[in-house]
């Protein structure tokens, strides 16, 4: 596969009692009432379901954060399994590692779509799904219990893919380099791996990239070069450097230019590109927002909104995740 680094120019029903009953001029038989109370009880949840999409929509751009029901952990609804594996990579020529959420039903035979989630910058594939507060776990398995979302597999990479060990994570143009590397890594190394080790369902359709921080930063960029791989794109608070620009950290050349941060004109576009950010974000501050007029200008359909209350945390992870969770794979 042609190499595509660039240089760094640069998230029990309950029924009424149903007893035998003789039916008579005023009293149902017990088929009768015990029809009438799976209906009544199937109009409850109806109504129920409509009540809960409608108050935890997006209202003016904004999000309240992830419903309390969706991202505590409930009883009668088990929990995926984390499991952590290293393959090699050729790209950065050493042993790497990843964890993989697997749904609580997995048995190894039945194949889930996979989201692939990218961390922040200094963090590594153990920050997203190892920090409780992000309520990943708990969101996945709620959301496909209550049949808003389907069962996934989730993998968290190391986004740091340097082939030089010497090298670290900081606030310099050089330092930041192995993340742009890691779209080669992801295509040409984790996926093929996942792809063979577990059961996961490939093409497009099925194939969804997230990411938070610096790993938002980087799923925009491998979102925007591969739509043909990627067809649904989540950037929870992106970090600056998709374009040129300056933040407190330091000078970023840019990945692509403005006029090019877009999709190519013969491109497949994703089903959902959505990028949103915490209202009280002190981290990455306005450039989340920058993406979204810049994308707004460019012509490509995407969906904004803020977290109200959020800075650049677990709530804004959560309520980013939860928000994508509920769009990807219709």
């Amino acid at each position: 596969m042609k190499n595509l680094l660039v240089p760094a120019i640069i998230l029990g029903c309950t029924l009424l009692s149903c007893t035998t009953t003789k039916p008579n001029k005023t009293n149902k038989g017990s088929a009768a009432m015990c029809e009438e109370s799976e209906n009544m009880t199937g109009e409850r949840e109806s109504v129920e379901k409509v009540d809960y999409l409608t108050k935890n929509q997006l209202k003016n751009g904004f999000a309240a954060d992830c419903p309390g029901e969706v991202s505590a952990q409930r009883s009668g609804v088990a929990l995926g399994q984390v499991k952590h594996v290293t393959y090699y990579s050729n790209t950065c020529k050493c042993e790497r590692g990843f964890n993989i959420l697997l749904p609580a039903s997995y048995d190894g035979e039945k194949k889930y779509p996979v989201i692939y989630f990218q961390h922040g910058i200094f963090c590594d594939e153990n920050s997203i799904i190892h920090d409780g507060n992000n309520k990943i776990r708990e969101i996945c398995a709620n959301l496909a219990a209550d049949g808003y979302a389907k069962e996934v597999i989730i993998v968290f990479g190391n986004m740091y893919a340097s082939a030089d060990p010497k090298l670290k994570p900081g606030f310099n143009a050089e330092s930041v380099l192995p993340y742009d590397n890691f779209i080669n890594e992801l295509i040409n190394d984790l996926m093929p791996y996942v792809e063979s080790n577990f059961a996961v369902l490939t093409g497009r359709e099925n194939t969804a990239i997230c990411g938070f921080s610096m790993g938002g930063r980087e799923t925009l960029f491998m979102g925007l070069q591969r739509s043909d791989l990627f067809g649904y794109i989540g950037a929870i608070a992106p970090a600056p450097g998709l374009v040129p620009g300056k933040d407190w950290a330091m000078t970023h050349v840019g990945q692509l230019s403005e006029e090019n941060a877009k999709f190519a004109e013969d491109a497949i576009l994703p089903e959902v590109l959505m990028v949103c950010c915490g209202t009280q974000d002190g981290t990455v501050g306005q450039f989340p927002k920058s993406y979204h007029k810049l994308f707004e200008k460019n012509g490509v359909e995407h969906i904004w909104f803020e977290v109200i209350g959020a800075d650049h945390n677990a709530h804004a992870i959560r309520t980013g995740f939860y928000q994508f969770m509920t769009r990807v794979f219709k």
